[in-house]
């Protein structure tokens, strides 16, 4: 039987339920198949030539994590205990951001500690926005990476009896791009992705996909903030991944598997302001995209 969400019950999100939330400490421990696997799920290595991406998916090249893995790192999942009065059939990624306070390993064993930061009440009828943090801490208690992200739960908003804004986001230029990076993805990407962890029948059930409206299983938004990281690195850091120091974006459109991404990117010193757009539809599926390099 097919859903639409006119059929769907009003939500009823618990905001305290959430905000007690508090995950016990994640232990992680990842080696070459797990960088191997992640780098395969954001597209790398569909070039076999290319010696600037082989050492991401080829244990005997020198294996190097990609810097972005940290976003499947010690995840959590998705909140989906029916106390939190979450539909998930309603939530989508809003935004997401890495911070790389020192190089990813390419095996390690680290110490993952997620928490929910905030909700943001759109209105009775509008979203809320639920913004996560979490912090990956190596076997010497410093910090390896933090993660931050927020998701967006359409209807679920109305449970505080104020609004809230959301934090300004960066804002690209609105001249053409300095340089730009298309990238294709291969069909079956959402289903290499999703070994990393995230099982969302969204990416998968062509099913599930349509009653969420979609013609067939979208692409994972973080497998996309990854491809945007890859043109970045491939374009002005030689594909060193060391040189990656932060990155974030905002979740615009969908991606399906098998779209080309163009990057488009403006550099300033070490920051590259970015936006992605899939080149047949040109529509902007990460917006507000900003990274910064270390020099």
């Amino acid at each position: 039987m097919r859903w639409r969400e006119t059929d769907l019950p009003e939500p009823n999100l618990n905001y305290e339920k959430i905000m007690a939330y508090r995950p016990a400490d994640i232990q992680v421990s990842y080696g070459e198949r797990e960088c191997i696997i992640y780098a395969l799920g954001i597209g790398i290595g569909m070039d076999p030539l290319d010696t600037g991406e082989l050492k991401f998916v080829y244990e005997r090249a020198g294996l190097q994590a990609f810097p972005t893995m940290a976003v499947v790192l010690g995840w959590p999942g998705r909140m989906t205990d029916p106390a939190f009065g979450i539909d998930e059939r309603l939530v989508v990624a809003g935004d997401l951001k890495v911070t790389l306070h020192r190089p990813l390993a390419a095996h390690a064993k680290l110490v993952s500690r997620p928490r929910v930061k905030e909700i943001i009440d759109k209105g009775l009828g509008n979203a809320a926005i639920i913004q996560n943090t979490r912090e990956l801490l190596g076997e010497d208690g410093k910090p390896v990476a933090t993660v931050d992200s927020s998701t967006f739960a359409r209807k679920h908003g109305g449970f505080d009896d104020r609004m809230s804004d959301t934090p300004v986001p960066h804002t690209v230029p609105q001249t053409a791009p300095e340089l730009i990076c298309d990238l294709a993805t291969p069909p079956n990407l959402a289903l290499l992705y999703r070994l990393n962890g995230d099982e969302n029948p969204l990416h998968a059930d062509p099913q599930r996909a349509k009653a969420a409206g979609f013609d067939r299983p979208i692409l994972h938004g973080a497998a996309s903030f990854g491809v945007a990281a890859r043109a970045i690195l491939r374009t002005y850091a030689d594909d060193q991944p060391e040189r990656l120091q932060t990155i974030e974006a905002r979740f615009s459109r969908p991606v399906f598997p098998g779209d080309t991404i163009r990057t488009e990117m403006w550099r300033q010193g070490e920051r590259v302001s970015f936006q992605c757009r899939v080149v047949s539809r040109n529509d902007v599926v990460l917006s507000n995209g900003l990274a910064t390099l270390r020099m």
